[in-house]
């Protein structure tokens, strides 16, 4: 029997009378590498706060790895790691301070965050790094570190926001095999990006135009739908009819 991890039923979130996202229904299974699409000011971010736990709906349900996002918004943010763009580590802290704080933050002990560190370390090969500051690390290894931190804690769900921004082709390839590694795991991967390749990586896809959830399927049956011969194509027919942006 499939196990579900996200569950979202018309979750809908305003900001007066802007509707950030209207009626979004989607489930997400265990394992599943699921892509969160859509142009600046879809509703991507928006929606992707409030299944964290960060952001209150202002109606419908949402449960994630089990926990209401109303009610048990603690519970989510323990049981699930998050990565973005942005931010994911602290520049003026090495490596390896990085690793023992942000294992702290997930509830990790003394014992596991020497042992963990040290796993990981290993795993990435940065050795020779570890005691050197993030700041002069290349982006590619600060994305893979980000990336092996927010699942340092064996999260069920781990979401990531555009984690691939302007990091080179190769490095985007190599930082997906880590998605797949932790999906094998039974990590569920919940990601957003404005690559479409990368949304040809994913086991299945949902677009978001205007707020609403506008296509959701894996993405040879888009392309087949959308009579399309690449995802750029499926995204370009729906992302045309969008009467919003940032």
């Amino acid at each position: 029997m499939k196990e579900i991890v996200i569950k979202a039923d018309k979750l809908t979130k305003k900001f007066g009378d802007f509707m950030a996202t209207n009626e979004i229904t989607f489930e997400v299974e265990k394992g599943e590498i699921f892509g969160f699409l859509g142009a600046n000011g879809a509703g991507k971010t928006t929606a992707m706060r409030m299944l964290c736990g960060l952001s209150m709906p202002s109606s419908g349900t949402a449960t994630v790895a089990g926990f209401d996002v109303y009610r048990q918004t603690e519970q989510i943010k323990r049981n699930i790691g998050y990565m973005s763009q942005k931010f994911s580590l602290y520049g003026d802290l090495t490596v390896l301070e990085n690793i023992h704080f942000f294992g702290g933050i997930y509830g990790l002990n003394n014992k596991e965050l020497k042992e963990k560190g040290a796993e990981l370390v290993a795993q990435l090969g940065l050795q020779n790094e570890a005691g050197k500051l993030v700041a002069d690390l290349p982006l590619g290894w600060k994305q893979k570190l980000a990336f092996s931190v927010a699942v340092l804690h064996q999260p069920k769900i781990v979401f990531l926001d555009e984690p691939t921004g302007g990091v080179d082709p190769v490095t985007r390839r190599q930082f997906w095999d880590l998605i797949y590694e932790a999906s094998a795991r039974g990590i569920t991967i919940f990601v957003t990006t404005h690559y479409m390749d990368e949304a040809e990586y994913c086991n299945r896809i949902s677009i978001m135009v205007d707020g609403k959830i506008a296509a959701l399927d894996s993405p040879a049956n888009l392309k087949k739908q959308f009579n399309a011969g690449s995802m750029d194509e499926v995204f370009y027919q729906l992302a045309r009819a969008a009467k919003r942006s940032d």
